[in-house]
């Protein structure tokens, strides 16, 4: 998702201890997360894979074959989004998740070799120092990390204070900038965070980078798996995006390019389930189901669509889950706005600690979210598009444009 403008933030009120074993390490289990299937394959590849926004080349490298197998035919917006079309004939429902996740880009290298980063994202400055990365160099991948003053010779007084980013340098190891140079490094390389995939303990939440919006990419996959074989009524446009995180780009240039009859945003929620204190900030929690955005500073979803999404969760038993934020914008607010107006709904599988280098979802949040959207897709047809976009007074029904 894309950070809105919000109001200052408030210091957190404690730390969350984070404990994972390495995959080589983990044991057995028979619990479905831990199993290294075809979902926890893809998962963990996109999660890996390195696509800041404008720089998404390594996610369209596993998209696009997949999408390309499942469709009818696949092409490209100008910005680089993946349009993967399924159905010859019936309402045009676009599907969309983003490719691009938080990073930056080398802003100039120092004197002593080090880098200076331009942040694309909508990142919190605690969540920048001592972190590890990846410079995206000519000359293959460049790992360094972000420094941090030694607590023996930072004052008292300012021992609790954060850090802000432009004060921050990337650590790559070089000691001049012709050694910097010399690894492949120059201004304008994409810089993502370094955080592999991990099953989580064993049990069926993931922990990993980028789920804000890997998540929704890889329920973009597992759904066109499923809807190629069914015999729904639609035309299904199934569209990874780019540039999410600095404007919603490239939801606009494809919503141009689709035209969509009906638009269903695919995105990682927030959970509230963590730091107590603050029930208003979001309603959702890890391992309770996918979720529904009621409200976001983005987007209002279309109402006739919400009450669709929540009969079919109940007509198929799937847990749903309510949410209204602030400080939210998705690519729902694009397609809302694009083709005249188009009903839109933003799903979310929920996600704890997005816009950070280490997030954590679970699996049965997600398998709940691919058998919703599935299941939403094969009930759809004309006459139910035409309803959900009718906004003519009850006794004057009058066609939409």
């Amino acid at each position: 998702m894309q950070r809105m403008p919000f109001p200052a933030l408030r210091p957190l009120a404690f730390a969350t201890l984070l404990v994972f074993i390495p995959a080589a390490a983990q044991t057995s289990s028979p619990s479905k997360a831990s199993a290294q299937d075809a979902t926890v394959s893809l998962l963990q590849s996109l999660s890996n894979a390195p696509g800041p926004p404008g720089a998404e080349e390594p996610v369209r490298a596993i998209m696009a074959p997949r999408m390309k197998a499942l469709s009818d035919d696949l092409h490209y917006d100008g910005l680089g989004s993946v349009i993967a079309h399924q159905g010859k004939s019936g309402p045009r429902i676009m599907i969309d998740a983003h490719m691009d996740e938080l990073g930056g880009m080398v802003r100039r290298i120092t004197p002593n070799g080090l880098l200076t980063m331009q942040m694309l994202g909508g990142w919190l400055d605690q969540a920048l120092v001592d972190q590890r990365w990846t410079i995206l160099g000519s000359k293959g991948p460049v790992r360094g990390v972000t420094g941090i003053r030694d607590i023996h010779v930072v004052p008292a007084e300012e021992r609790m204070h954060v850090y802000p980013r432009n004060v921050l340098t990337i650590d790559i190891g070089a000691m001049t900038a012709e050694q910097a140079a010399a690894m492949g490094i120059e201004p304008g390389d994409p810089v993502v965070p370094d955080s592999p995939f991990e099953v989580l303990n064993g049990s069926d939440n993931y922990l990993g980078k980028a789920w804000d919006d890997r998540v929704g990419c890889a329920v973009l996959i597992e759904a066109m798996q499923r809807t190629v074989k069914s015999n729904h009524p639609n035309q299904l446009f199934y569209v990874a995006t780019t540039q999410e995180e600095i404007g919603l780009r490239g939801a606009h240039t494809a919503a141009e390019v689709v035209k969509p009859d009906l638009g269903i945003a695919i995105e990682g929620g927030i959970t509230g389930d963590v730091y107590p204190g603050h029930p208003e900030e979001t309603q959702e929690k890890l391992g309770a189901g996918p979720g529904i955005f009621l409200y976001d500073s983005s987007t209002l979803p279309n109402r006739k669509l919400v009450a669709y999404v929540k009969k079919t969760a109940q007509a198929n038993s799937i847990p749903l889950q309510y949410d209204l934020v602030q400080g939210y914008g998705d690519d729902s607010a694009e397609i809302q706005a694009s083709n005249g107006g188009t009903p839109t709904v933003n799903l979310v599988v929920p996600v704890r600690y997005t816009h950070a280098h280490n997030g954590i979802m679970n699996r049965q949040d997600f398998d709940h979210m691919v058998d919703l959207v599935v299941d939403m897709l094969n009930h759809l047809d004309q006459s139910q598009v035409d309803a959900i976009r009718d906004f003519a007074p009850a006794g004057a029904a009058t066609p939409n444009p």
